[in-house]
């Protein structure tokens, strides 16, 4: 691979309503990229990093995209140096997965400019390092759509278990991102500790339902099952016009919308990308009225994952 490799780490949706922690997938237009070069200090530099509104830490191992490639030098390549330069092209604290991006990209380089050639298995269990650092827990339902590509089940945790679902052709995804920064390790300090047996119950039929609709193309069943009884309810009031912007969304014919990752990222599934783009309009008109800046994203569910790009 010479002495310079690129990769390039797409955004992902997680949680998809149902799904907290156990369901993501990628998507198309957005990511990250990570150059990783040989350095003659030992263990791992921070370069450059560009791409991102507000300031990100300047060290290796209180950056998201550092502590996959330390560990990965510790495992495999112990007294290796590398440094690494970081774009970032997702929002940081939008909740569509821009810790897991930094994350991915840098350790697919790393990989690469090393040769270890590591397993995606491998490749994920030392991505987590990063996304520890952004939310202080281990969840990969950002991590692994954005490691694999397409749409993912985390069946378990102990051991990690990733089952990949199917995708019907014509499901669209529109994401729109408003302005406003929401760190995941609060939005997840905030979610109950405690939940109603009658909730779990509705939550775990939604979570079912949706994997059953994705695998026969079934949109009435996935659009009964896009309903997050547990989440949704104590984090909505982070995001400005949120209930706005669902209602706008379902007027417009989405399946579903709810709230990408942690937030403050809105996702809405579609039967198409005519409606996908029609959808994403409505909402970004809601935060129009309001005077709130915001980015938007129209996308096939379940894009391409991490790749080496150069």
């Amino acid at each position: 691979m010479g002495n310079e490799v690129t990769a390039f780490a797409p955004a992902s949706v997680s949680n998809v309503s149902c799904g907290f922690d156990i369901m993501g997938f990628a998507l198309e237009g957005a990511g990250d990229t990570v150059t990783a070069r040989f350095s003659t200090r030992p263990g791992v530099t921070i370069g450059r990093i560009t791409g991102c509104r507000s300031p990100l830490p300047p060290e290796a191992s209180a950056n998201t995209a550092g502590p996959p490639v330390i560990a990965l030098l510790r495992e495999c390549a112990p007294g290796t140096g590398l440094e690494i330069d970081i774009h970032k092209g997702i929002p940081v604290g939008g909740g569509i997965g821009s810790s897991a991006a930094s994350a991915v990209a840098a350790v697919v380089a790393a990989d690469a400019l090393l040769g270890t050639n590591l397993p995606p298995e491998k490749l994920l269990a030392l991505a987590i390092e990063g996304e520890k650092i952004a939310s202080g827990a281990v969840h990969v339902d950002n991590l692994s759509p954005c490691l694999r590509g397409g749409f993912v089940l985390v069946r378990g945790y102990h051991p990690i278990d990733i089952v990949p679902i199917s995708v019907p052709e014509s499901l669209w995804c529109s994401v729109i991102s408003p302005q406003v920064e929401i760190k995941t390790a609060h939005a997840r300090k905030i979610l109950p500790k405690v939940i109603p047996l009658e909730d779990v119950i509705t939550q775990t039929g939604n979570a079912a339902g949706l994997i059953a609709g994705m695998f026969t193309a079934d949109f009435p069943l996935i659009s009964r099952s896009l309903r997050d009884v547990i989440a949704e309810p104590v984090r909505a009031h982070l995001i400005p016009g949120f209930a706005r912007m669902k209602e706008a969304a379902l007027a417009h014919g989405a399946l579903g919308c709810g709230i990408s990752g942690s937030g403050p990222s809105l996702f809405a599934l579609a039967s198409s990308p005519d409606e996908a783009g029609k959808i994403v309009i409505a909402m970004g008109n809601v935060l129009e009225e309001m005077g709130c800046l915001y980015a938007t994203l129209v996308s096939r569910v379940g894009a391409r994952g991490a790749r080496v790009i150069s």
